[in-house]
């Protein structure tokens, strides 16, 4: 499992996540931050702090915002996981 940030974050960019990340993984992008799926150590410490509650477990992500998942990985140049 990772972590998806998604719409609400758009345009907001908070950096409450990235500081509170032990391993560093949530990077920035051009309209919002993206959290690397394979550094994620899936400690949800970021979820908590996100001041709009962007941050989403990967299986937990609303439907309106399951776009933001390919959209995740794609940042990083990974393949989505299957399904």
């Amino acid at each position: 499992m990772t972590y998806i940030i998604a719409q609400p974050c758009i345009d907001v960019k908070d950096t409450a996540c990235v500081e509170v990340c032990p391993v560093d993984c949530i990077y920035e992008g051009p309209d919002q931050y993206y959290i690397h799926p394979e550094e994620c150590i899936d400690c949800g410490a970021c979820v908590p702090e996100c001041p709009v509650d962007a941050i989403f477990p990967d299986d937990e992500v609303p439907e309106e915002w399951l776009s933001f998942i390919p959209k995740n990985y794609e940042f990083f140049n990974l393949e989505p996981p299957a399904g």
